[in-house]
This record gives structure tokens, sequence and C-alpha cells, in this order.
């Protein structure tokens, strides 16, 4: 029960929006878990673990199990997201913590991202970028890049993102194959039954699966070779974010996005009001919207 002198805590792991920050704090006790030093992150969490019954994270970082056990008042983890990996859903559905998240606020802007991760790769934006800062076009032209345009364009996972960014590709005249768990009906694309037979067919793949145990590492040496010389490389998800592996970081043909695809401000304000409204949903005993737990 909330009261002037025993409000709700909410832990929000990261720095998210100013507006979603503000509204926290309007209604909640709110507590800033990336302000704490992180070796005294396990004592902060001791000291307000009788207030804390809500989380509020990303896809950068969740909660994780030892989390979750130090904070035995924890309801509900509200994840401003599409993706759900980075929570340790198993301890949740145990301690019988809900779960929500935000999946269709996303789409269009994480499909927008991808193309652009596309032609910045495939037109070397970010080198070009930098020969012309650095003056060295006053001395020659540019190298010559590949266009995106008509180019074969393999999906993997061809949910509401994949579906978003196949779209997208067929106004550039792009033909269109993807690897799903199974065939969708009412698709007009070509299903290939593995990653490697749709590599081999592809000239531009396209990861858009949610990580799983079964898709971690899906991309992998011999989905490669299948698509032959790698030419370049278009990311907004690293493995251990926020680490860089310094290899990537020193290639100029790799193009690195630091996870936001989604960090547009008419974005950021939709999932800011959803996050709300799942907490408001849950504390005031309605059905939660967009559910996973």
């Amino acid at each position: 029960m909330e009261t002037a002198s025993n409000p709700i805590g909410v832990l929000l792991l990261r720095p998210l929006s100013p507006y979603l920050q503000q509204e926290l704090s309007k209604r909640y006790a709110l507590f800033k878990f990336w302000e704490s030093p992180p070796h005294l992150r396990r004592e902060f969490l001791g000291e307000h673990s009788s207030s804390i019954r809500a989380v509020v994270c990303n896809g950068v970082q969740g909660p994780d199990a030892e989390m979750i056990d130090a904070l035995p008042l924890l309801e509900i983890v509200a994840s401003h997201s599409s993706g759900l990996d980075k929570i340790d859903l198993d301890r949740c559905r145990t301690r019988g913590i809900r779960v929500t998240y935000t999946p269709d606020e996303l789409t269009g802007e994480v499909a927008d991202m991808a193309i652009l991760l596309i032609l910045a790769t495939s037109r070397w934006i970010c080198a070009a970028d930098q020969y012309v800062r650095r003056g060295e076009w006053r001395n020659s032209d540019f190298k010559l890049t590949s266009k995106f345009s008509g180019k074969s364009v393999g999906i993997i996972g061809l949910g509401r993102i994949g579906s978003a960014i196949a779209k997208r590709a067929e106004a550039f005249g792009c033909r269109i194959g993807y690897h799903s768990r199974s065939p969708k009906p009412d698709s007009r694309y070509t299903y290939y039954p593995s990653v490697t037979d749709l590599a081999s067919d592809s000239q531009i793949l396209v990861v858009s699966c949610a990580l799983t145990r079964e898709t971690h590492h899906i991309v992998n040496r011999g989905v490669m070779d299948a698509l032959g010389r790698l030419g370049g490389a278009g990311l907004d998800v690293l493995e251990h974010e926020p680490e860089v592996p310094d290899l990537l970081a020193r290639l100029d043909n790799v193009v690195l996005s630091p996870h936001a695809a989604a960090s547009t401000y008419e974005t950021r304000k939709r999932l800011a009001d959803l996050i709300i409204g799942h907490l408001e949903t849950h504390f005031s005993n309605k059905p939660l919207l967009n559910p996973v737990i």
C-alpha cells in the first residue's frame, strides 16, 4: 500500500529520457541505479530494497537473478524495449514478478535504422565523412562504393520489425528472402529453411530476430562463408554492450551505432508514456498492457 510516508519505489537502471525520469519522479520514489558507483551497487540495492517495487529497464540492461533476489518486494519489471533478453525471465516467473515491454512502439524506427545502416555501410558514409573532414577530397575523389537498390536482401526473423524492413527494402527494388522458425503463410517473400541457405542467396543479410538460446550466434562462420566475402557490417546491437571489440572499432567498413535504433524524441516520448501506463495499471490492480509474465 502506497502512503505519503511510504511511496512506491521505482528503480530506473539507465538514464533514459529526461521526460520519463520527470514523469516517474512525479508519481513514485525514483532510484537512479546508474548514479551509484559500480562497486557500491549491491549496498545501494540493500539500502533501498524495502521501498523498490518496480524496475524500469531497457534493451541494454535489465535485472539479472542477483538483482531480482536483492529486491524482495519487487512486483513488476517494465522494459523500455522490444527485446527481453537482458531480463532473467525464469527468475521473474519463479518469484511471480510481472514483466511488460513495449514491442509495437519501436517497429518503424528500428526498421528505418536497419535501412540507414545498410546504406551507410554499402556507401561507406562514415568513412566518406572523415575523408572530407580530413581534407583528402582536395587531392583525389573518394573510392567507389556499392549501391543498395536492386540487391537481394535476406532477413532473419520476419516478425513485426523484419516485415517493416522488408517493406522498406522493397521500395529500393530489392528481392526479399527470409528465414524464420516456419514459413509465413501470408508472406509473398521467399522462405529459406536455414540461415545458411538464405545467406547463400543474399547479397545483404539482416538480423532482426529476438535473442534466444536458439538464435544465439545464429550468424556464424558458416553463414558468413555462405554470403561470400563479407564487405562490411552495420551494427546497432553488440553482444557485450556497451563494450565494443577493438577489432570492430578499427575497421572502416563497419558502421557502429550505440543501440540507438529507437532513440528518437518521438519514440522515447511514446515509450515513456507506455511505461508509465504499465506501472499505473499494475499498481491500480488493473489488467496489464503488453504482459509477458
